[in-house]
């Protein structure tokens, strides 16, 4: 959560040592594409997770790293979207009930950067590295309804109009959310 009268938080203190975090958004996106991967054990999602947050590897056993892992995740990055991360103390990545996902960074990638030049001005390209994750996240709640990425959302989160003389609107917005789906995701009416 940003607040105003705080400046992010960016480093964190780990066995007496203080470590800067790399909360860089396109940091954060590729630790939750490594957590997403299902080719890694999760004891190599923790240790990478590690790796890509501070920049080292810790010399700590395995539960020790699950911790810190756990601990980097709920204090950085975890905020209640989909997401979210739990890990046991053996370092498994636990299944999240997950509820509906209306986009998703990597799908969506061009309507997020179309949609930040629109409302922002800002070239996501040239904020690689310095835009922190939980700015990028506000930024991305909060992009006005003209910009491509709302819209979209906007079609894939839509209700069907109800009533008699709809079954034309239905159609359409039937063929809008096929149009705009997200990989995997079946469309009823």
């Amino acid at each position: 959560m940003i607040k105003l009268c705080e400046k992010l938080e960016t480093e964190v203190e780990i066995a007496g040592h203080l470590y800067e975090v790399n909360m860089s958004y396109d940091n954060i996106i590729k630790l939750l594409d490594l957590i997403k991967h299902t080719g890694l054990r999760d004891g190599e999602k923790v240790y990478l997770g590690i790796y890509l947050l501070l920049g080292i590897e810790l010399e700590l056993e395995a539960k020790q790293q699950v911790l810190v892992f756990e601990t980097l995740i709920e204090k950085f990055v975890h905020d209640g979207d989909v997401h979210d991360v739990q890990i046991d103390l053996d370092g498994n990545v636990m299944p999240v009930a997950k509820s509906q996902e209306f986009y998703d960074l990597n799908h969506d990638a061009g309507y997020i950067y179309t949609s930040f030049r629109k409302a922002y001005g800002m070239n996501l390209y040239e904020e690689q590295g310095k835009l922190d994750w939980r700015e990028f996240k506000q930024l991305l709640q909060d992009l006005p309804d003209d910009t491509k990425f709302r819209q979209v959302v906007d079609i894939r989160t839509r209700d069907y109009p109800k009533g008699k003389g709809m079954s034309e609107e239905r159609r359409k917005l039937k063929e809008l959310k096929r149009a705009f789906a997200l990989p995997h995701t079946v469309i009823d009416d």
